[in-house]
This record gives C-alpha cells, structure tokens and sequence, in this order.
C-alpha cells in the first residue's frame, strides 16, 4: 500500500516515514501544501496522513479540495492544533480521524488500521490465493495452515504479487513499489528477491503459486497442471 504524508517538519517526517515503512507501506512525501494537494489528486493512496499547517496551502483547504475532487481517499489529521474547534472543522471537512502532536506511533498505527477497515474507499487488508493466506494489517502469511518467515521486504513483495494476483507484473514496477526507485536493467535485485521468496512459499508446498513469465515479469496464481518456472 502506497501512503502520502503532508508535513513540514523533517524530524516528524522522518520518525513517521521510518514506522510506516517498517510496517510495509510505501511512503511518499510532500512538504509544502501546494506538491501535497497536486500528489493527493493524482495518486493512489490507501491513506493519507496531513498536517494542518503547510507551507503554501494548510491543511484544511488541501482535505477541502481533495474532497471537492471527489476522491475519497482515507486522511488523518496529525497536527499541532488541539482545540475542540479544530477537531470539529478536521471532521466537518471530511477527515477520517484526527491525532494531536505529540503522539505515539503505536496510537496512529492504530487509528490507520481503525480507517483502512471501514469506508467505501477502504483497501483489501487481506488475500487467498489456494491454501496461502495473507493478513496485510497483522504481518502475517501462511500457507496450508503454516506460518512463513518472511522478511519485511519478503512480505511486501507477497502482499504486492497477491494484491494482483493472475497479473503479470514486471520488475521495473515491481522495484517501483517495493525498493520505491528504479533499478539499473543490469540489477538483478528483483529477481534475487523473487528467488528467497519462492523457496518459502513454493518448494516445501506441491502446488506452485509464483511464476516467472520470460522477458515480461512475474505473476502469483494457481497454475495445478504446471511446474513453476
């Protein structure tokens, strides 16, 4: 799941990018109201976490716009402003919750899942694909009842293949969604990484669930009349 973190502060940036990044989301960053309301529009985010006071534009009129837009996207209000009043404007705009500064990751970690569980907007938390099982929110993924011991990029990789499973999917979006940057054609990263994965979900189990389709990419599904790659 790709996040969006609207906030000017770098050490909070970096103590949010660091915890949402160690639970398996992709984090993009803007710090100044004006790029946060062009990446709120225009991207894909399962949430999006906004501070009130920006640079250029606060948050109120970026959750405004945002809505006006018609996205519906999840935003939590992470802000400085505790008042009764603010609290209510946050929530009267549109905002799915609203957390004080200071505040403990634990609290927010929990709020998000709180969001990502409910709304028409709300992403899968969870997926199946034949005897594997993977719960997004928890961390955890089994297959055929037995707990794999997976990496946090491991886990990422899994849940990206799972997320669009019967998809084909190639290394250069893959290394986009999970490592978040482009890759050198020549870095074998990707197809390492697939490697690790493969030996945890697939060669203990008889049925193979992650392919390689030559030239293209790689694609997790339920092939039972065939070897995997």
């Amino acid at each position: 799941m790709r996040v969006l973190i609207l906030e000017d502060e770098r050490k909070t940036v970096q103590y949010l990018k660091k915890g949402l990044s160690e639970q398996g989301f992709i984090v993009d960053v803007a710090e100044n109201g004006e790029d946060g309301l062009h990446f709120a529009v225009t991207g894909d985010y399962a949430f999006i976490i906004l501070d009130v006071m920006l640079p250029g534009r606060d948050g109120w009129s970026i959750l405004a716009e945002l809505r006006r837009a018609g996205r519906e996207t999840p935003v939590i209000f992470l802000t400085a402003r505790d008042s009764v009043d603010d609290r209510v404007k946050g929530l009267e705009l549109g905002a799915d919750d609203y957390l004080v500064k200071p505040f403990a990751f634990s609290e927010l970690l929990a709020r998000i899942r709180t969001v990502l569980r409910r709304g028409p907007g709300r992403h899968p938390d969870t997926a199946r694909i034949v005897d594997l099982e993977i719960d997004f929110l928890k961390r955890k993924a089994t297959r055929a009842g037995k707990r794999l011991d997976l990496s946090p990029k491991e886990f990422l990789l899994l849940w990206l293949l799972a997320s669009h499973s019967g998809e084909v999917l190639t290394r250069t979006y893959i290394s986009e969604q999970v490592w978040d940057m482009y890759f050198d054609c020549d870095t074998n990263v990707v197809d390492v990484a697939i490697l690790r994965l493969r030996k945890k979900i697939d060669d203990p189990f008889p049925v193979k669930l992650l392919h390689t389709v030559r030239g293209v990419g790689y694609v997790l599904e339920s092939r039972i009349s065939e070897e995997h790659s």
